[in-house]
């Protein structure tokens, strides 16, 4: 395992004044960054070979993105379930499922695939105060488990390099929880409190694993990313951003060693603004960290 980190300076290489930016992917097929503003309702993309850039509108939320093994486009997590759109074809959303129990409240938010294919999304309550979170996992067969939280804002999920624990997010209450993880039932066991952020640290938001299984978790509220040991949960090392609410991440870029962190201007007042003009800006950080590929739907 490379202990050795080391780390560039952030830069900012699409200013977009997200609103609420997450939803990161790097693909792998178009050597593209893809990721969203969940409350401006756009999905954005960006190819740094060129650094193009392409942007979709939409009537409703878009959280979570994903590839998928067999077919072009992506598979997404909208504002009430999960759904179809090709960025490369007529642009039209095509949804797939939406969980009948979902409370009314709620939309969907962070998410992604594990390694069998199945999309893992998580709900969360539009006011960040009723514990009315679920995460589902979605399988290409049309099958949905529901799995109930009692978080009011659920984020991540991410895996350890095995595929035998699985990371998710209770934001509001400043929790990283663990479950163990059964790769082929995608059943969840033995949940446990992994890490508690301490005070002043901000909230745990999106994360993300590299090869070697340690955590990178975005802080919204604390202007930083941070890696952890897998095992103990231990902090190994720290990346400031000049801005303060940051809030997904994933590697990208030909060898997986750019680290990708988006960010969001939402809850920031009028003077933070002012002193964070690249808040809601996607920021790119050059590593000697190698990253792994996203998993696509269907896999």
């Amino acid at each position: 395992m490379n202990t050795t980190y080391e780390v560039g300076t952030p830069r900012c290489v699409w200013p977009a004044d997200a609103t609420l930016g997450e939803g990161t992917l790097w693909s792998s097929r178009e050597q593209s960054l893809y990721w969203v503003d969940i409350l401006g309702r756009q999905l954005y993309r960006y190819r740094p070979a060129d650094e193009r850039r392409d942007s979709w509108s939409f009537d409703e939320e878009i959280s979570a993105l994903s590839e998928q093994v067999s077919e072009p486009g992506l598979i997404v997590t909208m504002r009430r379930g999960f759904a179809r759109f090709d960025p490369n074809g007529a642009g039209a959303v095509h949804y797939l499922h939406r969980p009948p129990e979902e409370p009314a409240g709620n939309r969907f938010n962070d998410g992604k695939c594990d390694a069998a294919g199945r999309f893992w999304g998580g709900t969360m309550d539009f006011d960040c105060v009723a514990p009315t979170g679920m995460l589902y996992a979605y399988s290409a067969d049309g099958t949905c488990v529901r799995h109930e939280l009692g978080f009011a804002v659920t984020n991540g999920p991410t895996w350890t390099a095995d595929g035998r624990t699985i990371f998710v997010n209770d934001t509001v209450q400043g929790r990283v929880n663990a479950w163990d993880f059964d790769p082929k039932t995608a059943a969840l066991s033995n949940r446990r409190l992994w890490l508690q952020f301490a005070e002043g640290d901000g909230f745990p938001d999106g994360m993300t694993t590299d090869a070697a299984g340690r955590l990178w978790i975005a802080h919204w509220g604390a202007a930083c990313v941070t890696c952890h040991d897998p095992l103990t949960a231990a902090e190994l090392a720290r990346i400031s951003l000049p801005t303060s609410h940051v809030t997904n991440v994933m590697f990208g870029g030909p060898q997986l060693q750019t680290l990708y962190v988006t960010s969001a201007r939402f809850g920031l007042s009028p003077e933070q603004l002012q002193a964070e003009p690249l808040a809601g800006g996607l920021f790119a950080i050059e590593t000697n960290i190698t990253g792994v590929p996203a998993h696509r739907f269907g896999a």
